[in-house]
């Protein structure tokens, strides 16, 4: 163990530790030779009994949240143990020294995100249980593991000491779900590790590792065993040095972000101010919508120069008030969606996985070495197969010029990259996936090549391994059926930068095995993704949604507004780009391409205006950012006003009888791009494309850069109510026609808006 100066325990201390600590009951602890007894306090938090040492156990899995049985029977113990610890222990019955630590996989990894929609939730009560157990006249010791994050943390740091064993990760994130820490942890923390880097692990929400963890001074010791026994151990060494309590809430607050803690502040108080200072105009440009952001560091100024109890103060007030916004409610939404996307309704709970040992990924362009950086990531070996020579050493050019990127940044060393760079396996021959588990066609975006390839991946995959497709448009069904083994092929929908983006689209096809499915999203969480469902249909969620977005940002600008305009409007809901720069980004060659085999397929309605714009630009050559020109002319990567595309859509206009005019406000072009998407996705909800609303939710923020602090498109069509975005699709609809359906209303949209209902509450079949 590492931390301590004399780190291991006499002997006969380290004998006495029982492997489960003995328990305590309600009149008195009983000797450790005694009889055993078990005191329920409540199911969750139990006391136990090691020697002269006690013990809280939590025990509420999965992840021992702060539910409200674990903060109830937390209170007891403090309780109970403040009314039995004598300090040095010499008192019959008496205890020295405590250690606090938790059953199974984990250390207490939060609270329950689950009660803080609660109107009668209240934090005071884990204020006061922690002030009580920081309070304690012995020494008490936190045995930690796995997880210590929010209410984990802050419990750890109203201990004494704490031992951790080697891996765990410590952390705030409470600003991903839009709020701050509120049981003490903006006061606490910067007591413990300096004000500097507590606002950076608290703003960030980041977690670090053991041995930052020690270097900062948040933990005492590290442990490669088990970190009960080490705690214990631990206790027992402090008891013969004669140490005593060490309370967080008792140190200064070291405002530089020092090495460790225990240095007296040495700034001066105008020194402190500006300190402070530089962090709010550091953080001016996001908090307007991440309201935490500048709490936090209200909060920790306010311990830093008035004092814990008036820190904590200031920190109780934002948590609360932090929880009933906005922001809040919408990322607490979204940590929800996420987890319940990879419940897959309709499937059994036993149903067999395949077993995923090896990866195969046809075509090694941008998007084949991305995905197959995934797997090499996770360390699954992956065969990448081209057509070319040339071809595929690009490709693995490309993916390891990515890794040595990432080293050069110092998130790999230079073993990790040739480790995971040994998982890649490049060929030329097809027949050398025939030993693969799995295997993803990533060619063109072309139906007649995707067709071929699938084909062929039906003839020399062996029988059980899974055939997928990274179709982003096309019919899977229809490459599943010229597979020939449609009962194993899905649709994994990466994004690009697919080493990168978050989301996987998987996709069911009507005959998809449902072991293949439940394989499939199982091993997005092995290789970093989130996983949502979609049934088959053109763009699937994501980009069947964009199309009705793209389609009204075209038809805005033959109709005179400029791509500036349009982005700047789309910009100000918190994404990071308009559309017009997106596609800029993405190439208008693809998606020109994409629009014209849609056409062609009679997938889209029979209006020569509809996305007029995009096939205009395909047609001159402007294919966005990488040809210098789209619907920006570029310097480098900086787009820049291009007289010309005012030209080409004014044109376009008068070609297609579409007035232009110059009244076009930003609430136009944010309710004509955005309205129709959400009814489109409550259309996908009534045909059962997608399980649940926070799935297209998830889709939308992970994969298209949709602001967390809106919750996604179906969040905000709530927060906005069905009725008026009904209104609004009428009001549209009369001003500029309807003659191909752009504006009807979905039937579940209209359904809300007549009844008062919400997206939220649909449950599909």
């Amino acid at each position: 163990m590492r931390g301590l100066d004399d780190t291991e325990a006499p002997r006969s201390a380290q004998a006495g530790v029982p492997e489960r600590g003995e328990t305590m009951n309600d009149k008195a602890i009983v000797d450790e030779e005694g009889k055993r007894m078990r005191d329920a306090m409540n199911d969750s938090v139990t006391l136990e009994r090691a020697g002269r040492i006690g013990l809280i156990r939590i025990d509420h899995p999965p992840v021992n949240a702060l539910a409200g049985p674990v903060r109830t029977g937390l209170r007891t113990a403090v309780d109970r143990l403040a009314a039995e610890a004598v300090p040095g222990g010499t008192a019959a019955g008496g205890l020295a020294a405590v250690v606090v630590y938790a059953a199974g996989r984990t250390f207490v990894a939060g609270g329950d995100i689950a009660e803080f929609d609660d109107p009668d939730y209240d934090i005071t009560h884990l204020l006061d249980t922690l002030a009580r157990l920081e309070g304690l006249a012995l020494p008490v010791v936190a045995a930690l593991h796995g997880s210590v994050l929010g209410g984990g943390l802050e419990i750890a740091m109203a201990c004494h000491y704490r031992v951790a064993q080697a891996g765990t990760r410590l952390g705030q994130p409470e600003v991903r779900l839009g709020l701050l820490p509120g049981a003490g942890g903006t006061q606490r923390l910067p007591r413990l590790v300096g004000a500097g880097r507590a606002l950076e692990m608290m703003l960030d929400g980041q977690p670090i590792g053991t041995d930052e963890a020690l270097r900062l001074g948040l933990i005492d010791a590290v442990t490669d065993g088990d970190p009960r026994t080490a705690a214990l151990a631990y206790a027992e060494n402090l008891l013969a040095q004669g140490a005593g309590p060490r309370r967080s809430a008792e140190r200064p607050v070291m405002v530089t972000a020092g090495a460790g803690a225990g240095n007296e502040a040495a700034a001066a108080a105008t020194e402190v101010a500006d300190f402070f200072a530089r962090r709010r105009t550091a953080l001016a440009a996001r908090a307007a919508v991440y309201p935490a952001l500048p709490r936090i560091v209200d909060a920790v100024e306010a311990g830093c120069t008035q004092g814990f109890a008036a820190g904590l103060a200031v920190e109780t007030q934002a948590f609360q008030a932090c929880l009933r916004a906005p922001q809040s409610q919408a990322m607490r939404a979204l940590f929800f969606a996420e987890r319940e996307a990879a419940k897959l309704p309709g499937l059994p709970a036993d149903v067999a996985l395949r077993p995923i040992r090896r990866v195969g990924v046809v075509g090694a362009g941008t998007m084949g070495g991305g995905i197959a950086m995934n797997f090499a990531n996770a360390g699954i070996p992956v065969v990448l197969v081209d057509t070319s020579a040339e071809a595929l050493a690009r490709g693995l050019d490309i993916v390891r010029r990515n890794y040595q990127a990432s080293a050069a940044r110092g998130k790999l060393d230079v073993a990790e990259v040739e480790r995971r760079m040994a998982c890649l396996h490049g060929t030329l021959a097809l027949a050398d996936l025939g030993d693969c588990d799995l295997v993803i066609e990533a060619v063109f975006e072309n139906m007649a090549l995707k067709l071929q390839v699938c084909a062929q991946l039906g003839e020399v995959c062996r029988p059980g391994a899974i055939i997928a497709t990274n179709t982003s448009t096309l019919d899977m069904d229809a490459l599943a059926r010229a597979s020939g083994r449609a009962g194993d092929f899905v649709g994994m929908h990466f994004f690009s930068p697919a080493n990168v983006m978050r989301l996987l689209e998987v996709v069911r096809g009507a005959h998809t095995a449902p072991e293949v499915l439940a394989t499939v999203v199982r091993l997005a969480r092995t290789i970093g993704k989130v996983a949502v469902v979609s049934g088959v249909c053109y763009g699937f969620i994501g980009n069947r949604m964009l199309e009705s977005y793209l389609r009204e940002s075209e038809f805005l600008l033959l109709e005179g507004a400029s791509p500036a305009r349009i982005d700047a409007a789309i910009q100000s809901l918190g994404l990071p780009m308009g559309p017009c720069r997106m596609l800029d980004m993405a190439g208008l060659d693809v998606a020109a391409k994409v629009v014209i085999e849609h056409l062609k397929a009679g997938g889209l309605p029979p209006d020569p205006s509809y996305r007029a714009a995009v096939q205009r630009m395909f047609a001159l050559g402007r294919f966005g950012q990488k040809t210098g020109a789209g619907y920006y002319r570029y310097d480098g990567r900086t787009p820049l006003p291009d007289p010309e595309v005012a030209d080409i859509c004014r044109a376009l206009a008068a070609e297609h009888g579409i007035a232009q005019r110059d009244d076009i406000g930003d609430d136009e072009i944010i309710e004509r791009c955005l309205y129709p998407l959400i009814n489109e996705g409550a259309r996908i909800l009534e045909e059962g494309i997608a399980y649940r609303p926070g799935d297209i939710d998830v889709v939308w923020t992970c994969g298209y850069g949709f602001p967390d602090h809106r919750g996604g498109p179906m969040h905000m069509a709530d927060r906005l109510g069905a009725a008026h975005i009904v209104r609004r699709l009428e009001h549209y609809a009369r001003q500029r026609g309807n003659p191909h359906g752009y504006w009807d209303r979905s039937a579940l949209l209209a359904r809300l808006a007549e009844h008062g209902g919400r997206l939220a509450d649909f449950r599909g079949a």
